[in-house]
C-alpha cells in the first residue's frame, strides 16, 4: 500500500511560483494512510499570513490551498462517538487540514468537571486519531477572532445545539454569524457521559474483578467493610454456582437410571422382549436319537369302571 507524508500548514509539495495544480495538491494535503500521529501546534513552524479569506463555496469547490477547520472538546475516554464527529470535520470540504483544539485537565474541572483521563492522555489519544492533521493543547473554552486569527482558522465544526457560558447563551454563536460554522451530527447511544453511567452501573461487578485480579482494596478507592462485603459476595455466589453444577449432574444421572431412555427402564424393556419370545411360540421336544423327528403321541387306556375294579379286588 502507498502511503504519503502528511503534510503540514497547506503544503502542496510544488513550487507555489510554478501554479500547483489543485488536483496535486488536493490528492498530498489528504494522505490515505499516516505512520505518525499528528504534530502539536508548537512543534510546528510558524504560518506565513494569509493575503485572503476562504469563503464557504469555494472551499464546497476544493481549493489548492487546504482549508483549516477547527473542532474542540474535551474528548475524556476517546470513544468512536468522538472518531464520527471528528471525521465529519475532516470531509467538511473536499480540501481539508484539520486542527484540534483540546481543552487542559484545569479548565476542565473548573468549567464542567473531573475527567477519567488526564489532558496527556486526552491530547495523545486525539493525535492518534487518522483524521487529525494538527492537536491544539490547552484550547480556550470560548473561542475568540483572535484565537482563529492566530491558527488561520477558515471554519469551525462542531454540533449545531447551542453551549452556554456563563456570559454567553450560545459560545458559537458568533462564528455562525460570520457563516464559519460547519455542523456535524452527534452519534446517538454513545457518549463519555453514557461510558460513565454503565461503570457506575456495574460498579460492584467492576470491583469484584479487579479485586480478582490483584488490586488492592486501597488502589480502588474501597473501604474495609466494602471489601470484605464483596468477598462474602463472592464466595457466596461461588457456592451457588458450585451447588448449581452439583444439581445438573444430580438430575443427569437420575434421568440416565430412572429416565424414558435409563438403564432401569431399558433393563425392564429388555426383559419384557424375552418374556414375550419365550411365551410367544411353543417349542417341540427332538427324539431321543435327535433327529428331530417328532415323538408320536401315547395310546392312553380307557378309563376303567368301578365295577370292574371290584370284582378284580374279590378274585
Amino acid at each position: 500500500m502507498t502511503t504519503r507524508k502528511r503534510l503540514h500548514h497547506g503544503e502542496c509539495g510544488e513550487d507555489d511560483t510554478n501554479g500547483p495544480s489543485p488536483k496535486k495538491c488536493c490528492a498530498e494535503s489528504i494522505p490515505s494512510t499516516v505512520k505518525e500521529p499528528a504534530p502539536y501546534s508548537r512543534e510546528l513552524p510558524p504560518r506565513h499570513p494569509r493575503s485572503r479569506t476562504i469563503t464557504l463555496e469555494e472551499a464546497r469547490h476544493g481549493t489548492i490551498e487546504p482549508v483549516r477547520v477547527y473542532a474542540d472538546g474535551i474528548f475524556d475516554l476517546f470513544h468512536n462517538g468522538h472518531a464520527r464527529q471528528l471525521m465529519q470535520a475532516k470531509n467538511a470540504f473536499p480540501n481539508t487540514y484539520l486542527l484540534v483544539g483540546v481543552c487542559s485537565d484545569e479548565l476542565t474541572r473548573q468549567m464542567k468537571g473531573l475527567t477519567v483521563n488526564s489532558e496527556g492522555e486526552r491530547y495523545d489519544a486525539v493525535r492518534h486519531c487518522r483524521y487529525v492533521d494538527e492537536v491544539v493543547e490547552n484550547a480556550p473554552w470560548v473561542m475568540t477572532p483572535e484565537f482563529l486569527e492566530t491558527h488561520q482558522i477558515d471554519f469551525v465544526a462542531h454540533d449545531a445545539l447551542p453551549y452556554k457560558s456563563s456570559d454567553s447563551e450560545d459560545v458559537y454563536d458568533w462564528v455562525k454569524q460570520q457563516g464559519k460554522f460547519v455542523a456535524t451530527e452527534r452519534t446517538e447511544g454513545i457518549s463519555t457521559s453514557d461510558l460513565i453511567a454503565r461503570i457506575v452501573r456495574d460498579y460492584d461487578v467492576y470491583i469484584k474483578r479487579n479485586l480478582a485480579r490483584g488490586y488492592t482494596a486501597k488502589e480502588l478507592n474501597v473501604g474495609f467493610m466494602k471489601e470484605k462485603e464483596l468477598q462474602v459476595r463472592s464466595k457466596m455466589h461461588d457456592i451457588k454456582e458450585r451447588c448449581e453444577e452439583k444439581s445438573k449432574d444430580l438430575v443427569a444421572g437420575f434421568l440416565g437410571l430412572f429416565g424414558k431412555e435409563g438403564k432401569i427402564s431399558e433393563f425392564i424393556q429388555d426383559q419384557k422382549e424375552k418374556i414375550k419370545r419365550a411365551f410367544g411360540s411353543p417349542v417341540q421336544d427332538g427324539g431321543a436319537s435327535g433327529s428331530g423327528s417328532p415323538t408320536p403321541p401315547r395310546r392312553e387306556s380307557p378309563p376303567r369302571n368301578y365295577e370292574d375294579r371290584d370284582s378284580e379286588e374279590s378274585s
